[in-house]
């Protein structure tokens, strides 16, 4: 897992602090946002682009599917997971048909975060 950099977007610090300290702990470089002009701003500012995103649906600054793909143009080679806790079959697919890698409902377990971002 060596090498691997995600940037965690989320706006409720503990998700965002456990996603961070998980992934670190297993060797990931990870970088943050909390917001979705955060989120762009992270990824225009990067010096190498994340290989995965995780990226939160319900933002302060957004709550629809344009900054997912905003983000998934961004990051061509990369894989953006949408978090979401108000997930439904329907949102699932349009993020799919969108270019998300996958979609993963609220509440997970962080020990599934590794195995899928890995």
């Amino acid at each position: 897992m060596a090498g691997i950099r995600a940037l965690v977007v989320d706006d409720e610090l503990l998700i965002r602090w456990s996603l961070s300290e998980t992934l670190s702990d297993r060797g990931f470089t990870v970088f943050e946002a909390e917001d979705g002009k955060g989120a762009v701003r992270a990824l225009t500012d990067a010096p190498e682009l994340p290989d995965v995103v995780l990226l939160d649906f319900r933002l302060p600054d957004s709550n629809d599917l344009n900054l997912l793909s905003r983000i998934v143009s961004m990051v061509p080679q990369g894989r953006v997971i949408l978090m979401t806790a108000y997930g439904t079959p329907e949102l699932a697919n349009a993020a799919l048909e969108r270019g998300a890698f996958r979609v993963l409902h609220k509440p997970f377990e962080m020990q599934d975060i590794t195995t899928l971002v890995g």
